[in-house]
Formats: C-alpha cells, sequence, structure tokens
C-alpha cells in the first residue's frame, strides 16, 4: 500500500490543471486565433480524450507517438496522456521518413496520432501500431489520474554532432520543477501567458506551455513563427517569457516598428544572448520593454543551469557571463572528473529536480552521461567571479598547434561588432597547425577581412584570431528549427 504520507507530498501535471478548472473554471486556457477555451472547457476536452486512450487499452507507462503541427488538439492529448501516465513522444515533422521512422520504432509506441497534414507521413511508418487521428480520440467515460511524479511526461528527441537521435524523458517531477525555476528567476507572475510558436517537438512549444497552464494562465498556440500571431497575442495579454530564438527576433522587429503595439507587459524575453547581435538584443529589449534573457539550458535541464541572467532593457552587452538558475546544483569538471579550479575550463555537470530521466533505451549513453550520479552536459564553461562564461562544446574543439580553441569565444568577439549581422567560426584542416580557426560572418554594414581581423587581434590571443573570413549572405547561413547555425554544415563552406 502507498504511504499516505508520501502520496499526500506528491502532484502531477494533470490534476494542477484540473484545479484550475475548478477554481478558475471561466478564466482564459488555450486560444489558436480561432478557438477560445476556458479552463473548465479544456479539462472536459482533456477528460473526453483520456477516456478515448483508455478505451482502446492504452495504460500507465506506454508511449503514443504524436506527428503533427501545434494545434490544440495536440495539446489535448499529451495532457490526457499525463492523467493516465502515457507518455507523448513528439515527433520532429522535418525529418526525412527514414529519420522519422527509426525515432517512432525507438520508443515502441502502443498508437501513433497524426494530424490531416501529416497523415500520409504516418501511414508510412513500420511501428506496426493503429495510425489515426486527433478526431477520433475523444470518447465518454471516466478515467482516474493514474501518473506519478517520475513517470514520463514527454520524450522530446535530441541529438549531439554525431549519431541518431536520443529520446529524451521528461518526467512530471522534472516538468513541475521547471515550472518552478523559470518563474523564480524571470519574476513571472500570476497571470502571465505563454505564446507556444516553437514546434511542440521541442520544449519551446511544449515544457513552457504546460507550465503556464499549471500555473492558471493562458497560453497562445500558433503553428510556427508568425509575428503577427505573437503581437495579437501581446496585445490581448501579458506574457511572463516571450520565446524568441535569433532567427526570429528581427522579423519580430520589423512587424512591430509597423504595428506599434499596445503591449499587455513582457516580463523577459528572447534566449541565448550569446548568439543574437547586441544591437538587436538593445533594439527588442526597448520594443517591447522588457530585459532580454541571457538563458543556457538544454532539453535535458530545462532553462537550468545558467538562465536567470537579465540583460537591461537597452543594454548593448559586450560580454555574456551566465548565472546560476534555481534548483540546480554545476560543477565544472575535467576529463577525469575532478573540478577545475575558477578560470579554468570545465565540462558542465549538472544535479537537481530539473533533470530529465535519461535517454528511452539508450542504457550504454545513460550510463556514460550519468556518471557519479551527475548529468554531463559536453558544454564547457569557465567560471570567472559570480559567473560562467560559455567556452564551447566539449566535443568541437578547434586543437591548432597543441592550443584548445573553443568558437563561442571567438563568435562573442565578432558579434559585439554592430557591422556583424550574425556569426559562427567553424574549424579548417591546416597542413602546419593541425585545425586553424575560419569565421563565416553574414555582414550588417560594411565590413572587409581587415577590419574583422583587427577586431579580434585587439580582443584574442594569437593563436584564437581567425586565419580566415568568409562573407555570406544572411540566408545562406544553416540553421535548426530552433535557429541555431549547424556548425557542422557551415564547415563544408570552408
Amino acid at each position: 500500500m502507498t504511504d499516505p504520507i508520501a502520496q499526500a507530498a506528491q502532484t502531477t501535471v494533470y490534476p494542477l490543471i484540473a484545479m484550475r478548472a475548478r477554481t478558475t473554471p471561466d478564466k482564459l486556457a488555450l486560444i489558436d486565433g480561432a478557438t477560445d477555451l476556458t479552463f473548465h472547457q479544456l479539462v472536459q476536452r482533456i477528460d473526453r480524450c483520456a477516456a478515448g486512450l483508455a478505451a482502446r487499452g492504452l495504460v500507465r507507462g506506454e508511449r503514443v507517438v504524436v506527428i503533427s503541427e501545434n494545434s490544440l488538439d495536440y495539446v489535448v492529448l499529451g495532457l490526457a496522456g499525463a492523467k493516465l501516465g502515457l507518455m507523448t513522444a513528439c515527433q520532429n515533422t522535418r525529418l526525412s521518413p527514414a529519420e522519422l521512422d527509426y525515432c517512432t520504432t525507438l520508443v515502441e509506441p502502443s498508437l501513433i496520432v497524426a494530424s490531416a497534414r501529416q497523415m500520409d507521413v504516418a501511414r508510412g511508418l513500420t511501428a506496426g501500431v493503429e495510425v489515426t487521428g486527433f478526431d477520433s480520440l475523444a470518447a465518454d467515460g471516466d478515467t482516474t489520474c493514474a501518473a506519478g511524479p517520475e513517470d514520463g511526461l514527454f520524450i522530446i528527441y535530441t541529438s549531439g554532432t554525431t549519431g541518431r537521435p536520443k529520446a529524451a524523458v521528461i518526467s512530471h517531477r522534472a516538468q513541475l520543477a521547471r515550472m518552478s525555476t523559470l518563474r523564480l528567476d524571470l519574476g513571472i507572475l500570476p497571470g502571465d501567458g505563454y505564446v507556444s510558436w516553437a514546434p511542440m517537438y521541442h520544449i519551446g512549444g511544449t515544457e513552457h506551455l504546460v507550465s503556464t497552464l499549471m500555473s492558471g494562465a493562458p497560453g497562445y498556440v500558433v503553428d510556427g513563427f508568425d509575428a503577427d500571431a505573437i503581437i495579437d497575442a501581446l496585445e490581448r495579454f501579458p506574457v511572463g517569457w516571450l520565446l524568441l530564438v535569433p532567427a526570429t527576433i528581427e522579423p519580430l522587429i520589423d512587424r512591430l516598428e509597423v504595428r506599434k503595439p499596445t503591449i499587455r507587459g513582457v516580463r523577459a524575453v528572447g534566449c541565448m544572448a550569446d548568439l543574437v547581435p547586441s544591437d538587436v538584443i538593445a533594439k527588442i529589449t526597448r520594443l517591447v520593454g522588457a530585459p532580454y534573457l541571457d538563458s543556457f539550458g538544454a532539453t535535458e535541464t530545462g532553462m537550468g543551469p545558467l538562465s536567470s541572467h537579465l540583460i537591461p532593457v537597452g543594454d548593448r552587452p559586450t560580454e555574456f557571463v551566465k548565472r546560476l538558475s534555481s534548483l540546480t546544483e554545476l560543477r565544472l569538471c575535467d576529463p577525469q572528473g575532478r573540478d577545475v579550479p575558477d578560470g579554468e575550463a570545465g565540462e558542465a555537470w549538472v544535479r537537481g529536480p530539473t533533470v530529465f530521466s535519461g535517454y528511452w533505451n539508450n542504457a550504454a549513453v545513460n550510463q556514460k552521461d550519468f556518471a557519479e550520479g551527475w548529468f554531463h552536459m559536453g558544454d564547457m564553461f569557465r567560471r570567472e567571479g559570480d559567473g560562467y562564461v560559455f567556452v564551447g562544446r566539449s566535443k568541437y574543439l578547434i586543437k591548432s598547434g597543441g592550443e584548445n580553441i573553443y568558437p563561442a569565444e571567438i563568435e562573442r568577439v565578432l558579434l559585439s561588432d554592430p557591422r556583424v549581422a550574425d556569426a559562427i567560426v567553424v574549424r579548417k584542416p591546416d597542413p602546419k597547425w593541425g585545425e586553424v580557426p575560419v569565421a563565416v560572418i553574414a555582414r550588417a554594414a560594411d565590413l572587409d577581412e581587415a577590419a574583422v581581423i583587427a577586431l579580434c587581434r585587439a580582443e584574442l590571443a594569437s593563436y584564437k584570431r581567425p586565419k580566415a573570413v568568409i562573407f555570406v549572405e544572411m540566408d545562406a547561413l544553416p540553421r535548426s528549427v530552433s535557429g541555431k547555425i549547424l556548425r557542422e554544415e557551415v564547415e563544408k563552406l570552408v
């Protein structure tokens, strides 16, 4: 029998949203520009979907694969799964059929649910289970909440620089902790909503929307980046964190300057400040009246370990010192697992309630990445004062003449210049030095190679300075769906 004291100290995602339906049933919960759902209406839909899933025989611990664009139905299905203790495996709709087939079969699903737009793709998979649409899921009947705090809630796929995608399991416990961390560090208040425009196969589309609903605030679901839809949301309700990845900021700036909206309030804007030109940071913060979030997190850790620094409105930062997130322990370790001295680069090892529950069906990687009871991120930082400076990925080093060069150190210098719209540094084989750094730059104004070298000469040791500069158009920089430049693809340009 379950210990009643321990049971009283536990909760999961569905009961917290159901409480909102009981206490504020008529409060706005979900909108998509065409439909408004109150919390009462949302929970009604969740319960009917849960009844439909249960009628199919699905039970706690099983996986439901979802292949769909962002929609209200997507949200309802995920929360119905949360009630029953099912895991929603969110599939990247941009994958090739072979990649999608791998990701689907990896989690051994009991059901595949697809939108009308993705149905043909879903039916071509080889998982050998039922494929159905959202419209077939609702049913009458009662279900009880079966999930426990350590049960998986979402499976979000992630990959490094090489190898197959890995299926990261985000538990109910991690989801609740991530909600708390975000609100503590960004000062988000009750009633502050969220615009879920990022694909729901990323945590930017799922995690923060669910956190917002648990907090009793509204979520605006958008089918991909749409500057005008985002502005519509800003005019309708206050927004806690306005998520913008680097490639989306300037398109939103353009529409804000045209529409000149009356914004109801924003607590923080943006992410990954060290990948955004300083002038752009200053401009977007002035337009929305909110500080810029200098974040560093991951699918596996949530907003942590280093996402509590807010850059003041109008500032043009020249350095990006990260600040420790709440509910997070952090060590910087050398390859032998020893803590490095302050000022030296070490790999981030993280521990705390926001950490995910490992990679599904990947015992070998879990054993390596969770050695000694800490999650090893693979990201390198150097501690300076009360903050942390990102120096690069442990697996992406430029080894030049016996020296280790981290591209992020050079990129920070380049992006601090207003003539640089965007930039990335990659390695190039060299007969003398082994490898050398090459800067690939999209210009915002007149700039030549000599000026770039002069800029780096003033800030960097000689061995860190780019040995060549390549100028490209902004659209020529290959990017992931989250807006990050794909370093390995850029290498092919040099």
